[in-house]
């Protein structure tokens, strides 16, 4: 494998090549946040002398490896992070391209999911040799702070704190300025980056568009089931932190504590106080637990409630869902495995109210083939994916500023008896096109098509802000589902999208 040498404003990086791609990986793009910098904004990285290797991952960030509780059957093909060690040193990022000369590729920034708690950017679905194959495009990865050391809101429990409760974004934004200030090193075009990201990645998206900060370090967005109309408020993060310090024995004039203390204490208190908070209202949850908290400052409100931000209203927006998004998480929960027509509605109302049984019965009415059980997991979906992220799409298009697309992930696979479905995380390794590696696919190769067409549209989305088929709009909805056979609908399960209006 050929070396190749690039030289960043921090010092020399050696990556190599792999299968026409020349990939980097673990190049520092922050100081290392650990004593003093815990809880701190990213610091600069110190530049070196020589030339750095930059051919394994760095560090994964702090996290507990099976955060949502999955049985053992998900675990096997469901890799919510890499293999790497985990370590507050984490602030690391990755770089395929497809050549490293001066044209100017478009960039595609990915953030991984994993509800701010999880996850990293090595897993192997979102590898970014195949999309750098297929076309002239540079592909970024990373990780960054997680939980409570990411996203632990102490700036009103004690001083010296400032940032604390979005450290974990601050570092992201650290990254995207790492991207404007070396990226075309790489063959990269600094003035054409797509962030885009899954489910908490998808989330992570959702902030960055409202950071002042962030502003101009992009140019296009695509949200992966994983809209975020709300963020935690001050009172929301101040409520978690407090919890945080009960849980290890602390008080508000203790805070400074945490700096000394062992991450992996702040990783079980962060734990108890997380299964504290998964048990409330769904649409409460980017409120409750460790996630971005809005500060007035430098993350000024939303992201998307009242309104679309501002600050990102020129950027292009692409957005969508799975069909059965939550058939991942609660497909082998009690609940919904003895669901029947009878018991559903009581099962449901603590999430849809005294509507429980008017929902249930319009979704019954409009998909009268389907047992009960899929009615109830894909209910969950609309909740929890769907219905939040038409929400944004519209509140976007009121900017009347930049084009919004939308589709609708619907292919489903066979494994494990087919109970998964179009599951949550299903869509990544085809926006990627590493079906091969990706075992919760299946292995059956009509699938590999899809891949191919799915990798093409994000590519062609990031170069022209266009994925191929048309602009959405509340009259006509235009819709990409994309599947075996993909194609165009207008308004798709549009029944079931009126049955949260009237």
């Amino acid at each position: 494998m050929a070396e190749m040498i690039v030289e960043t404003v921090s010092g020399r990086v050696r990556g190599k090549e792999e299968r026409g791609v020349s990939v980097f990986k673990g190049i520092p793009y922050a100081a290392p946040p650990l004593g003093e910098n815990r809880f701190r904004p990213p610091r600069k990285i110190e530049p070196w002398g020589g030339v750095r290797d930059a051919l394994t991952y760095g560090n994964l960030a702090i996290q507990d490896d099976n955060a949502f509780n999955l049985p053992p059957d998900l675990l096997a093909i469901f890799p919510l992070g890499g293999v790497e060690e985990t370590s507050e040193d984490c602030l690391y990022l990755n770089v395929w391209t497809s050549g490293t000369s001066t044209a100017k590729r478009p960039v595609l920034f990915w953030c991984h999911g994993g509800a701010f708690i999880v996850g990293s950017g090595s897993s192997p679905w979102n590898d970014g040799t195949n999309l750098c194959r297929m076309d002239d495009v540079v592909v970024v990865s990373f990780n960054h702070r997680l939980g409570a050391l990411g996203y632990l809101h102490l700036e009103d429990v004690a001083p010296d704190f400032e940032g604390a409760g979005t450290a974990g974004m601050r570092d992201i934004v650290a990254a995207l300025e790492w991207v404007r200030d070396n990226i075309a090193r790489f063959g990269g075009d600094p003035g054409n980056v797509t962030i885009f990201g899954e489910s908490g990645g998808g989330a992570k998206v959702s902030v960055l568009m409202a950071l002042p900060a962030a502003k101009g370090l992009f140019h296009k967005a695509v949200i992966q089931s994983g809209p975020a109309l709300q963020m935690a408020t001050r009172e929301d993060g101040t409520k978690t932190a407090r919890q945080v310090l009960a849980e290890l024995g602390l008080g508000d004039k203790d805070a400074g504590k945490l700096r000394s203390l062992p991450a992996e204490k702040i990783l079980a208190a962060q734990g108890v106080v997380q299964a504290r908070a998964a048990s409330g209202p769904i649409a409460e949850r980017r409120r409750r637990g460790f996630n971005p908290v809005i500060d007035g400052t430098y993350f000024p409100g939303g992201p998307f409630n009242p309104e679309a931000p501002a600050v990102s209203a020129q950027v292009p927006l692409m957005i969508g869902s799975n069909k059965d998004e939550q058939a991942l998480f609660l497909g082998h929960l009690p609940w919904v495995t003895g669901a029947t027509f009878d018991n559903l509605p009581a099962a449901m109302q603590p999430y849809l109210g005294e509507r429980s049984a008017e929902i249930v019965a319009k979704y019954h009415a409009a998909q009268p083939r389907l047992p009960a059980d899929q009615v109830g997991l894909i209910l969950m979906g609309e909740l929890s994916q769907r219905m939040p992220s038409l929400q944004m799409a519209e509140r976007k298009l009121a900017l009347q500023a930049a084009d919004v697309f939308v589709y609708l992930f619907a292919w489903e696979t066979p494994v494990l008896g087919g109970r998964l479905r179009s599951c949550h995380t299903l869509e990544i390794p085809f926006v990627f096109n590493t079906l091969e590696g990706a075992a919760i696919t299946g292995t059956d190769p009509a699938r590999l098509p899809l891949g191919e067409t799915m990798a093409r549209a994000w590519i062609a989305f990031a170069k022209r802000g266009n994925p191929g088929w048309p602009a959405y709009d509340t009259k006509i909805r235009s819709t990409m589902v994309f599947d075996l056979q993909s194609r165009v609908e207008n308004d798709p399960f549009g029944a079931e999208r009126r049955a949260w209006e009237e």
